[in-house]
């Protein structure tokens, strides 16, 4: 049996969120905050509709997803008002896993084939509302793209006879029989609708219904048992907390068994306080979230060690990790790429927020964009002329160069660290 997707859809109209295609009551005028509840409180993925008339509304709705993008640590699939391939392009810069076609346009269908080709068969999906839609496009939906979302219940087994690519179902039913109906069915992946949709939706209630029902949803499930653990006299086993893309050790927290099964059932790292003798999730007061990647054990099966993706700083003090005071040796070169990358950007983004009197990077920023674009222009030629001499230090000093100047346009244009490494990932 594969595993099954809760994914929340946001239609946006202007700047809002509203209730669905076919009812623009506003829902929400927190599109952003909209879209961290559902990530944070266990949604799998997310379906945003840009529901805009215009080009002004559409560039409004691009730069809305974009923000989603930066709070959510979910995938996101975009569709709505795409007329041409630069608004594919749009959306997927915007960071969308996909950018959905609406095959009731004929426009869309003409325009698949060509960004297929262009950004890739699992950069696209569809969207349809009747089966004859379906039926007449099988072909190009089978070769040009990766998902079907159907906007309305259809009959699922006539349509898994014709295409074997995986579907959503978007539905405006509210009733859990009828939804459990459609989660079994085999060639869907996933729900969406008015019920997954709901503002104040409990995706973990829901997923242990949908358990009971011996529907297999996507969630984490340990290989072991916590009875298999070797805790200490007070039945707790310590886990060392590590950022999974920087590898720096972060903290050093307990959990006791309700922890440890809490952690695996919400996605959130949870600890035991032996101080306060209860339970609490890591950034429950603070927003300092730390969302589990992985979890091992080691080879004495008494530790934990856990990768995760942390949100702001991990230490209650301020500081990044709670291993901040050297002792002994701290004459040594940290040189982590991605934590000197990310160091750079935040102070440059400081320097653009708080700015300092004689900074070469307030400086950039008071030229504006030319200016910046100028010194991008001039560095990477730079490069090309270091490149022809054959001391390969020029070609480093000139890399960092332009590396600077780059992040600095990357400041400039909102697009951080993360963006450019999820790209490159999924090139």
């Amino acid at each position: 049996m594969s595993y099954k997707r809760l994914i929340p859809c946001i239609f946006i109209r202007g700047a809002k969120a509203v209730k669905w295609f076919t009812d623009e009551t506003v829902i929400s005028e927190d599109v952003i905050g909209l879209a961290k509840y559902y990530s944070d409180h266990g949604a799998d993925e997310l379906l945003v509709f840009d529901l805009s008339d215009s080009d002004e509304e559409h560039e409004e709705a691009i730069d809305l997803m974009k923000r989603m993008n930066r709070v959510i640590r979910i995938p996101m699939v975009a569709g709505g008002n795409i007329r041409r391939q630069e608004d594919i392009k749009k959306i997927l810069y915007a960071g969308a896993k996909r950018a959905m076609l609406n095959f009731s346009k004929a426009d869309s269908v003409k325009l698949i084939e060509d960004a297929a080709r262009r950004f890739g068969k699992e950069k696209m999906a569809v969207s349809l509302n009747d089966f004859d839609a379906l039926f007449k496009h099988q072909h190009l939906i089978q070769d040009y793209s990766s998902e079907i979302v159907f906007m309305h219940r259809l009959d699922l087994n006539s349509v898994m006879n014709v295409t074997d690519v995986p579907c959503v179902i978007v539905t405006d039913t509210m009733e859990e029989p009828e939804l459990f109906k459609i989660l079994k069915c085999p060639g869907v992946k996933g729900l969406s609708g008015k019920f997954v949709s709901q503002t104040d939706m409990d995706f973990v209630e829901f997923k242990e219904k949908c358990g009971q029902e011996e529907i297999k949803m996507t969630s984490f499930e340990s290989m072991m048992e916590f009875s298999q653990f070797k805790t200490n006299e007070q039945g707790l086993i310590p886990v060392v907390v590590q950022h999974y893309k920087t590898q720096e050790v972060l903290m050093l927290a307990y959990m006791n068994e309700e922890a440890f099964y809490s952690t695996i059932k919400t996605g959130k790292m949870t600890y035991y306080s032996r101080s306060r003798e209860q339970l609490w999730t890591k950034g429950e007061t603070s927003g300092h979230f730390q969302y589990v990647k992985s979890l091992t054990i080691d080879c004495d099966y008494d530790t934990l060690l856990a990768k995760v993706d942390q949100v702001g700083p991990a230490c209650h003090t301020g500081n990044a990790t709670c291993f901040f005071q050297p002792l002994v040796g701290s004459d040594y070169d940290e040189t982590n790429p991605l934590q000197v990358f990310e160091t750079v950007y935040g102070t440059i983004m400081d320097r653009r927020e708080n700015p300092k009197e004689g900074s070469y990077t307030n400086y950039l920023f008071d030229k504006g964009i030319d200016k910046i674009l100028k010194k991008v222009g001039e560095e990477a030629t730079e490069i090309v002329i270091a490149a022809k001499n054959p001391n390969p230090e020029e070609v480093k000093y000139e890399m960092a160069d332009f590396l600077y100047h780059a992040m600095v346009l990357m400041v400039e244009r909102g697009i951080s660290w993360e963006d450019i490494v999820k790209e490159l990932a999924d090139r």
